[in-house]
């Protein structure tokens, strides 16, 4: 902490803004990176930040989010970063470093032993991107019990109120963002710059405030020094390393950050400059607040269909046919071309009595919150807002309900007799339970994400935008979602991950159909994880027209809730169904998780009923004893994802994992914090099936029911047939059968010769 105070006197001292450069741990190597430290003293720079790279980042532009991947996959971790502080220093690195990344790595390390071995390596604090106002006081506090320094990040659109709390717990600086949704290292910078700046100095009682966003040159960083006490780059240091001959990028940097600063520091060695790696395919776009997060590839097995962005209606009809592998969407993103909310940015910290007062419960025990930079966290505010007044208004669940005969609601209930049949015949005797299926296939578009897609879209025109922004893996949400746009007509754009899109392909067109614009996701392993992010990412850049409609129970708050009480209709649809049928409750609902967002809205109305056992089924893909599944409540553990702290896939370095699942709507690492709230307070169970025992499920639900289920509903089905061999004759199982089969008979198809001969089943004709 001192450090970096005595950086930006010194700078005082000297007539001068103080110099504070980014560069990511491990790019373009490990080995070489502590060169490029050292370089960036030699050249001027005053203050480091050394990125601390995340799979799942949603705050990253692509440059920085480019060099992070390469990183990854040279195996940076937590560790490499300290080790990388560690060599600097012994070979003469004096400027302070600042460690700059996601909570979820800082999370899995240990926030005690990371200050300890922080300290320990030379670091002089941290800049975390997703940390929430209450956790963020707390780990500030550890850190100043450290000699440590924790940097508050202001954006343009922070609030007043928020300024002063941030400001107020400024120790050494605070980063300033410029501007918030412009793109280009090489901008002009924000007019709006010295007034913020002004506010900025006023609640801070004059800390010096060093700005970020848009400076890449010497004239940036002059007419920035003549209104702020530093000023951060980053991207074009990123650039600089990448187009460095081989074996050169340290003196590359060191000679542009010479020109920059006019100055060098004599008393640092020039660097042999180390092995520089290349990375591919980094874009220019400015990222300067250095987030310190990227993507992992994911090498897929399977030949990928082509995705297109030509215009299927002109060109020969067995083009433009998906079943001849060609894909048709609207467009291919490699990761955003502008910059993430991070660079806008960060999180706020409030001490508890000066938190605004919940208007709903924003965590389900431990898990929940709002892990997310600051340009969200407005919009957030707002969207809750909305909804606590929607949900308290008879009039908008009236409008609500008087799309029912749209929705096809109340969907129907049945007693599988067929299939009950066949559990009585395969478990002991007395043994096996009734069946009945909540027929939520049957609702419009074909699964039960219809229901969460009207009631946001009522939401977001209560809140008065005029565009939709989605995400979709198996396509189900997606379709949904651009149904109720046509019907209402708003805008539709929906982000799916081109391993989805291949998989998915007659969804695709069904969106496309529908008037939605589709946008493929080559961004990390091209599913609906990489889908999320970049919704997230792109509206970040248009809240003030836009809506997001989250399909699943996952995010920051309030969108766990959101979606669950609009999902929750299948529950209470079920509970007096039942009455009706049998005179009583069901002993056990049972419903597939993926996100969670139809687990969620059956099992929420049996919460507080405990004579009904709830099941969740997740995709246990090859076995959760291998790396290839989707099973997080079943294999995973507490940590930070989307926004929101619940069970994710994660490996010891807190970098979330691959997952694998025939089901392209079960593929995802995390899942709602209700869910993991349930899980750990026993409330429900949670199995995985495999992908085998989800075929399983879905021939035995065809050919006893004539029901064709979803994959996902299929690792339902296998679960519930099981659960019913331990229990008794006289008690009934209600499964959630939440969409209809069509959209996967292809993937069947494809899938079948692998799996059919694991289980016995031979459709070769």
């Amino acid at each position: 902490m001192e450090g970096l105070k005595a950086a930006f006197a010194r700078a005082k001292s000297e007539n001068r803004a103080a110099f504070v450069t980014y560069t990511t741990a491990g790019y373009p190597t490990i080995e070489g990176t502590a060169d490029v430290l050292l370089a960036m003293e030699a050249g001027g720079a005053d203050v480091i930040e050394l990125g601390s790279p995340f799979t799942d980042p949603i705050a990253d532009g692509p440059t920085i989010q480019t060099a992070n991947t390469v990183a990854l996959k040279n195996g940076t971790s937590t560790k490499s970063c300290l080790n990388i502080v560690r060599e600097a220093r012994s070979r003469g690195l004096k400027a302070p470093v600042l460690l700059m990344g996601y909570y979820n790595p800082l999370l899995a390390y240990g926030e005690e032993k990371m200050l300890k071995d922080a300290k320990a390596a030379g670091v002089n604090g941290f800049i975390m991107v997703d940390l929430p106002p209450e956790e963020a006081v707390r780990f500030r506090h550890h850190c100043t019990n450290s000699g440590l320094s924790y940097v508050p990040l202001i954006a343009p659109a922070t609030s007043e109120k928020r300024m002063k709390l941030l400001c107020g717990i400024a120790d050494s600086f605070i980063y300033v963002v410029s501007r918030m949704g412009v793109t280009g290292a090489s901008g002009v910078l924000s007019s709006g710059l010295p007034d913020l700046l002004e506010k900025v100095h006023k609640f801070s009682g004059g800390k010096p405030a060093a700005v970020g966003f848009g400076v890449s040159t010497r004239e940036h960083f002059l007419e920035v020094e003549k209104v702020a006490e530093g000023v951060v780059i980053g991207s074009q240091i990123i650039n600089t390393l990448k187009n460095a001959p081989e074996g050169e990028g340290a003196k590359a940097v060191e000679e542009y950050c010479h020109s920059i600063t006019q100055r060098r520091n004599t008393k640092v060695s020039l660097t042999n400059g180390g092995s520089n790696g290349v990375a591919q395919g980094i874009s220019t776009d400015a990222n300067p607040g250095g987030d310190g997060s990227g993507w992992i590839s994911h090498d897929n097995e399977e030949a990928p269909k082509d995705i297109s962005t030509a215009d299927p209606t002109k060109q020969p009809a067995s083009e433009s046919d998906p079943s001849n592998g060609v894909v048709h969407v609207d467009a291919v993103t490699h990761g955003s071309d502008d910059p993430g909310p991070l660079e806008q940015m960060e999180a706020l910290n409030t001490n508890d009595d000066e938190k605004d007062p919940e208007l709903m419960p924003s965590r389900f025990g431990e898990f929940g919150g709002q892990y997310v930079p600051e340009s969200l966290m407005d919009c957030l505010t707002e969207l809750e807002q909305g909804f606590e007044d929607a949900r308290n208004d008879p009039k908008f669940w009236e409008e609500f309900r008087s799309y029912y005969p749209y929705m096809s609601r109340p969907s129907s209930l049945h007693r599988a007799d067929r299939l009950t049949e066949h559990v009585r015949k395969t478990a002991e005797k007395g043994m096996g339970a009734s069946i009945y299926l909540k027929r939520e296939d049957l609702n419009h578009t074909g699964s039960h994400k219809i229901n969460n897609a009207i009631g946001q879209a009522l939401l977001a025109k209560r809140l008065g935008k005029t565009e939709i922004i989605a995400e979709t893996g198996a396509g189900q949400h997606g379709v949904a979602s651009a149904t109720v746009c046509a019907r209402f007509g708003m805008k539709c754009t929906v982000y799916m991950g081109s391993e989805d899109v291949r998989r998915q392909a007659l969804n695709v067109f069904r969106m496309k159909l529908l008037g939605a614009t589709v946008v493929a996701v080559e961004a990390g392993s091209r599913t609906l994880r990489d889908a999320v992010n970049e919704a997230m990412r792109k509206w970040v850049e248009r809240l003030d027209t836009t809506h997001y409609i989250i399909g699943s129970a996952i995010g920051p708050h309030p969108f766990p809730t959101i979606v669950r009480t609009f999902q929750s209709v299948i529950g209470s649809e079920t509970k007096e169904q039942m009455q009706a049928l049998t005179g009583r409750l069901p002993d056990a609902v049972v419903a597939c998780v993926g996100g969670g967002s139809n687990a969620a809205g059956m099992f929420h109305p049996f919460a507080n009923d405990p004579s009904v056992r709830l099941l969740g089924v997740e995709a246990g893909g090859d076995g959760i004893d291998t790396d290839r599944h989707s099973a997080t409540l079943a294999g995973g553990k507490p940590g930070v994802l989307h926004g929101v702290r619940t069970y994710i896939l994660q490996n010891e370095d807190g970098q979330i994992t691959d997952t694998h699942s025939v089901s392209a709507g079960l593929d995802y690492p995390g899942v709602g914090p209700e869910l993991s709230g349930w899980k750990d307070n026993e409330r429900a169970k949670f199995v995985a099936a495999t992908d085998a025992e989800a075929f399983i499920g879905l021939r035995l639900l065809s050919e006893l029911e004539g029901i064709i289920p979803a994959l996902e509903t299929s690792h339902a089905i296998f679960g519930a047939v099981e659960l019913a061999k331990t229990m008794k004759e006289d008690e009934n199982i209600v499964i959630c059968l939440s969409g209809r089969g069509d959209k996967d008979v292809q993937s069947v198809a494809e899938e079948l010769p692998k799996i059919g001969p694991k289980i016995g089943w031979d459709l070769r004709f």
